[in-house]
């Protein structure tokens, strides 16, 4: 007998490859379900409603957070993210497995919110090779990349919060050992 599937939360720094990793991933388990964040940020080109976030505004996201509806939420330049607690139950319910790729911070909130919750954490190969996909886009000005590597050394740190690390070093390998921890394999 399988046991009920639990929520799995991947975290880790800026830069180390979180969405390329699930991208992965999931391109090979379309079953995996991915939460979809509410966000108060306007669409980018190509983004649509319930498909990369649920657009909402300040109010509503007022409301939501009012109400208990998110897992987590956190700020960062001016919008506000959040994760919506009701379909990632639904999910779970339904013994589907459920995946939510956040930063530290909603981690730690998840961690409160839901215990129970399997937290990986995903870890560059160096400190060197982080620090080269932070600056190697080259499109950041210098002080952008310092703030991220100062962020990078905090989340770096927060690390033995985690119940479980992966390392980088390949995205179909790191992809394989999530699906084998979600035991989705």
């Amino acid at each position: 007998m399988s046991e009920r599937p639990r929520l799995t939360v991947l975290s880790g720094p800026s830069g180390v490859g979180k969405s390329t990793v699930v991208a992965h991933m999931r391109k090979e388990h379309p079953e995996v379900w991915l939460s979809v964040s509410a966000t108060t940020r306007k669409p980018r080109p190509g983004e649509r409603h319930g498909v990369q976030y649920f657009f909402v505004t300040d109010e509503e996201m007022d409301k939501l957070i009012a109400n208990g509806e998110l897992l987590e939420w956190a700020e960062f330049a001016g919008n506000r993210y959040g994760t919506p607690r009701a379909a990632v139950h639904e999910r779970l319910e339904a013994g589907e497995p459920v995946l939510l790729e956040i930063d530290l911070q909603g981690a730690r909130l998840v961690r409160e919110s839901m215990p129970e919750a399997q937290l990986v954490f995903l870890a560059p190969p160096s400190w060197d090779e982080l620090v080269r996909r932070l600056t190697g886009r080259g499109t950041e000005a210098p002080e952008v990349i310092e703030r991220r590597l100062a962020a990078a050394r905090i989340e770096l740190a927060a690390e033995s919060e985690f119940d479980t690390t992966l390392v980088n070093t390949s995205v179909e390998d790191v992809a394989r050992e999530l699906l084998a921890l979600m035991n989705v394999v």
